[in-house]
């Protein structure tokens, strides 16, 4: 029957199970009518397969179970807590938030330099599983984005003005035509000049009697 071989929850078969494996494989690659003995071996090797999966989820449910009870031990239990949480992200562990308090715990406590740079080490490695996890679960939260429609181009109605109207130049009023034959009028002839009349000087004082006589009488 297969086994959970390793930390990391690998199978190990027997020779006679890897046999009946390999016909399995050959016969789904090139399609046969099997016999009756290689369907038989065909059912016990996925029922040693279902029960070895069993077996795995138990053996994992144990050694959870295990890292919380040398978790719970700390920090006397160090060494055993760092060897089993090791072994557990072998396996696709995530460490939650219990695990990181008792690193940064341990990471704290006064130890050797060597212990120290271990125990800093898992620390590190277990916040950066957890902070994929956590990267992970909100993409799969977060909808996928639906590219923005493009925007429609307005078409121009009749009678109105597009834009191939709006890039032509506009048509210009047309200059009047200058006759070369006319004569243009000068300043003179437009604003002419008024006549000068002569200043009146106002009259002055009536000259005496006696002068007034004189010219009189002449």
């Amino acid at each position: 029957m297969p086994t959970p071989h390793g930390s990391r929850g690998g199978m190990a078969f027997s020779a006679d199970e890897l046999r009946v494996l390999r016909r399995a494989l050959a016969a789904a690659l090139q399609p046969t009518t099997p016999t009756p003995e290689d369907v038989q071996e065909c059912l016990r090797l996925a029922e040693a397969v279902d029960e070895a999966s069993r077996e795995g989820g138990r053996l994992r449910t144990f050694l959870l179970a295990e890292l919380a009870r040398y978790r719970a031990a700390l920090p006397g239990s160090a060494a055993g807590y760092l060897e089993r949480l090791r072994g557990a992200l072998d396996t696709g562990y995530v460490p939650g938030p219990d695990d990181l308090a008792a690193l940064r715990h341990l990471r704290d406590e006064p130890c050797g330099a060597v212990e120290a740079r271990r125990r800093a080490g898992m620390l590190r490695r277990c916040e950066h599983v957890a902070e994929l996890d956590v990267r992970a679960r909100l993409a799969a939260r977060l909808p996928a984005r639906i590219p923005a429609p493009a925007r429609p181009r307005l078409l121009a109605l009749p009678g109105g003005r597009n834009d191939a109207d709006e890039r032509k130049p506009r048509p210009q009023p047309a200059k009047p035509e200058s006759d070369p034959k006319r004569k243009v009028p000068t300043p003179a002839e437009i604003w002419p000049k008024r006549r000068r009349e002569a200043p009146q000087v106002p009259p002055g004082p009536p000259p005496p009697p006696e002068e007034q006589h004189e010219r009189a009488t002449g």
